[in-house]
């Protein structure tokens, strides 16, 4: 069993920024692969980034490109996501995943993943 939290949600007004961390605990963080999700009312949970094992290769959703940077520390057993120049638009519930998969194709999608965390609220402000 891997355990997920995610800390770092928060509100703040468009343009700002703000990082979220995601420290895992269970089993050797660096056999996973890390993503992050994130579910608007109303809507379906949807990819936003993702880090390989490594940390050596990310991967961004287009609506993110530019603006969040995927990150991790495998000695903390943490993974970040630093958010810039953010918009009403990103404002959700945002969850780290961890997948044990080698296959990157595999990175974009949920149901591919081994673990979920139980999110942290995003709100921002126009």
């Amino acid at each position: 069993q891997v355990q997920l939290v995610e800390s770092g949600g928060g509100l703040v007004q468009a343009g700002g920024s703000l990082r979220l961390s995601c420290t895992a605990s269970g089993r050797t963080f660096s056999n996973y692969a890390m993503g992050w999700f994130r579910q608007a009312p109303g809507k379906e949970r949807e990819f936003v980034a993702a880090i390989s094992k490594s940390g050596l290769t990310t991967f961004y959703a287009n609506s993110v490109k530019g603006r969040f940077t995927i990150s991790r520390d495998n000695a903390e057993n943490t993974v970040y996501l630093q958010m810039n120049s953010l918009k009403p638009e990103d404002t959700a519930v945002y969850y780290c995943a961890a997948t044990n998969s080698d296959y990157s194709g595999s990175y974009y999608y949920l149901r591919e993943y081994n673990y979920c965390g139980q999110g942290t609220q995003v709100t921002v402000s126009s």
